[in-house]
């Protein structure tokens, strides 16, 4: 176990038993070996349900949509690599030259794959209770201050524009770029005479991005 791991577990609060679990979670494919893919299937489905339970309790009185709502919000990518920033996985990655150089320590989806790895490689060593309260203080404080309910950005927009019979949003991608493991795409929204662009790591993420930046414009603007 290297010092940045140890540094790791002690940000967890977890001290694996099998500390190989820990050094595959945080193995990336181009690295060699045993990489960290089937942890973060396995963490993917941990981090779920724990999300749910943790919703369903806190929120007796709101519907499945509600709670479908924020759990959404809480599981994606960009929340999940904000938590990867915040125990700093990087410091402890294990990437190719190449992929260092590409910017592989800060490419989000990285983060947030090797986040539900961590936490499938928890549950593995230490089953549903120590995944629980590793993810819980990881948690918590999301969960505590999302006191309204997610809008999806594009529905938001999509709701906007039929209220006022604009019609549809119109999306374009404008660009694609960067290697296949770490693209960037660009994307526009049109609502009538109005355009704004934004970029992310996923088609989907930049179709949000661009979304939320042209509602933000239309409704600065009523």
């Amino acid at each position: 176990m290297t010092a940045r791991r140890e540094g790791l577990e002690q940000r967890l609060n977890y001290t694996f038993r099998d500390p190989i679990l820990l050094k595959v979670a945080l193995t990336h494919a181009s690295a060699g070996g045993a990489d960290y893919e089937r942890l973060e299937f396995l963490g993917d489905r941990v981090l779920g349900l724990v999300v749910a339970d943790l919703l369903y309790t806190l929120h007796p009185d709101e519907s499945e949509g509600d709670l479908s709502k924020r759990h959404t919000a809480l599981v994606r990518a960009e929340t999940l690599a904000g938590i990867a920033r915040q125990i700093d996985i990087a410091a402890s990655m294990m990437l190719s030259d190449a992929e260092k150089a590409a910017g592989g320590a800060n490419n989000e989806n990285i983060l947030s794959d090797m986040v539900e790895a961590v936490i499938g490689a928890v549950f593995v060593d230490g089953g549903w209770d120590a995944a629980r309260r590793v993810l819980v203080p990881l948690l918590d404080e999301l969960i505590r201050t999302m006191h309204s309910i997610p809008r999806d950005a594009k529905t938001a927009l999509q709701e906007y524009t039929q209220a006022r019979a604009l019609g549809l949003p119109e999306y374009v991608l404008v660009s694609r770029q960067g290697p296949d493991h770490a693209p960037e795409f660009t994307v526009s929204v049109t609502v009538g005479k109005q355009t704004a662009s934004a970029t992310g790591a996923s088609k989907r993420a930049a179709e949000k991005s661009a979304a939320q930046l042209l509602l933000y414009i239309v409704e600065k603007k009523k």
